[in-house]
């Protein structure tokens, strides 16, 4: 298992300075949004793709990959019934995989709510139809870099496609590909009726990332979520991907939600493998 945090964490420093942080605090990876690095990501150069990606290796770090994917652009959506946007969105997926792989990263987590909603007058069959046309776009770039795409399951709160983890599991069904899996969320997956062990048992085979936030919108360890039971399930089903602190709520300030949220998880962790040489 291996801690990660997102970059956007760090939005009162420069991009840089958020590696640094990551890096001095004890992260092993830096999972990036890409609205940090430009409003488009056809717009960061392959030369700058390659500087950060020096910078973050530099410092001991990996790229875990890209999330937040179409957050803060506009005329991109996943389920749109207009055939020139679903083009474009495509298109921007893919120039987001390539991306991915310039930074060193392995997987791209679509979330994006409001980018994905079924708008007014359609159903959701139609628009679980043009994801799948959309996505099913991919499978050769992502074949080709390497990258996996994971969709990310959100509450209702967020958005109305995809709201559990067996809706998206659905959609990876449709498209078959062994490059599009599936991602989890602590926040999104405490909306569902079911635990997050059972869960993360019942998806273990598709699930290729995941987050850690409280129901708060606040980092690990900032409220009542107790991610003992978490990690243990995830030794359990030997997850073997990154654990990425993800945070909506920045009040407490970013340096330290930064640094409890790792601190916390590791005594979780602690607590589950001394519970295991024990049994």
């Amino acid at each position: 298992m291996r801690f990660a945090i997102c970059n956007e964490t760090f939005t009162d420093r420069s991009l840089e300075a958020g590696f640094e942080a990551a890096a001095r605090l004890g992260y092993e990876g830096v999972e990036i949004a890409p609205f940090t690095l430009a409003p488009y990501i056809n717009e960061v150069s392959s030369s700058r793709r390659a500087e950060i990606r020096r910078t973050i290796e530099s410092l001991g770090l990996k790229t875990v990959g890209l999330h937040w994917l179409l957050a803060k652009t506009e005329g991109y959506h996943l389920t749109s019934p207009d055939v020139m946007v679903r083009r474009n969105t495509s298109e921007y997926l893919l120039e987001l995989i390539r991306a991915c792989a310039d930074l060193g990263g392995e997987v791209l987590v679509f979330g994006s709510p409001q980018q994905r909603n079924v708008l007014p007058g359609m159903t959701r069959q139609q628009a679980e139809d043009y994801a799948v046309e959309v996505l099913g776009s991919l499978h050769k770039e992502l074949e080709r870099t390497g990258v996996l795409l994971a969709l990310e399951p959100l509450s209702p709160q967020e958005t109305n496609f995809l709201n559990t983890a067996e809706e998206a599991v659905r959609v990876l069904r449709r498209l078959g590909s062994s490059h599009i899996k599936l991602h989890l969320d602590c926040k999104a997956m405490s909306t569902e009726a079911e635990s997050m062990p059972i869960l993360l048992r019942r998806h273990r085979g598709d699930l290729v990332h995941f987050h850690a936030n409280d129901p708060n919108r606040q980092g690990p360890g900032f409220g009542a979520l107790d991610f003992v039971p978490i990690f243990g399930t995830l030794r359990e089903i030997d997850y073997r991907g990154w654990v990425s602190v993800e945070v909506f709520d920045y009040s407490p300030g970013p340096q330290r939600l930064a640094e409890e949220s790792l601190s916390y998880m590791k005594k979780c962790l602690a607590a589950v493998e001394e519970a295991a040489s024990k049994a």
